[in-house]
């Protein structure tokens, strides 16, 4: 790591970070310049021990002191900046006080993410920070991957890197490009796939974990899952809830859904 005082806001080696709430010109849209922005001393060290591997730094002087042994074997500039000016570049005042910016890595094949005792599959989630939720979920209660269908919003994006506290970069992710029909491939490869719905006729949750692999899908908020998704689940599976309450934010179902798994293991 190599130190590199910035003094002026407009200065293009910080171009990186501009603008991060300017919803056309951010540089972590997967346009533009694809970047993956990590915020915050956290964040930025799972990114260091993930593939998404920095390209540059941009905070003030607490928190490079703070990241100083994590950046001992990093070549990167990390741009050194008051609060004043680091605000000015990216268009607000960050509290966090440091940014990691790392080149855009594609998805992995599906294949590559099965394997693990419990995966989740998503269709239309498309709210970053239930995204950024979810994978904090997942880390927590020991997913092994995360399988974005159709209408999933992107998990490299900066909110809902910083809401999953890092975890969207170290997580592994894939993107179907057969939906509803990588759902067999999932079932193929030994899943279990457990629809979450609150339909009054799905069995509850405890009874659809079960042992052996499986794979906890989720809806989008409001609709669910498609009737195509339910059809190719093995099991349909309700969250039992309070009179007058019929379901829950889809973050915290699967957080439910990933903790009952976990309370079954001997």
């Amino acid at each position: 790591m190599h130190v590199v005082d910035i003094d002026d806001p407009t200065d293009p080696r910080v171009d990186d970070f501009r603008d991060l709430n300017s919803v056309d010109r951010r540089p972590d849209l997967p346009g533009g310049r694809g970047l993956v922005i990590a915020e915050g001393v956290l964040v930025v060290q799972r990114m260091l021990v993930s593939r998404y591997r920095p390209i540059a730094l941009l905070g003030v002087q607490r928190r490079l002191d703070e990241l100083g042994d994590d950046l001992a074997d990093v070549d990167v500039p990390f741009y050194r900046a008051d609060a004043d000016v680091m605000a000015k570049v990216v268009g607000f005042h960050l509290n966090r006080g440091v940014l990691a910016a790392a080149r855009r890595l594609d998805p992995l094949p599906l294949a590559e993410v099965l394997g693990a005792e419990m995966i989740t599959v998503l269709e239309g989630v498309n709210d970053h920070e239930n995204i950024g939720s979810i994978f904090r979920n997942a880390a927590g209660m020991d997913v092994g991957a995360v399988v974005l269908g159709p209408g999933c919003a992107d998990p490299l994006y900066r909110r809902s890197v910083r809401v999953s506290m890092g975890h969207a970069l170290r997580i592994p992710y894939a993107v179907t490009s057969r939906w509803p029909a990588d759902l067999a491939t999932i079932r193929e490869s030994g899943y279990r796939v457990v629809a979450m719905t609150p339909s009054p006729d799905a069995v509850p949750l405890a009874r659809a974990v079960g042992e052996g692999p499986v794979a906890v899908m989720l809806g989008a908020e409001g609709p669910g899952l498609t009737e195509h998704a339910m059809r190719a689940a093995d099991v349909r599976a309700r969250i039992p809830m309070s009179p007058g309450t019929d379901s829950l934010n889809v973050a915290t179902a699967a957080g439910l859904a990933f903790y009952e798994r976990v309370r079954m293991r001997p």
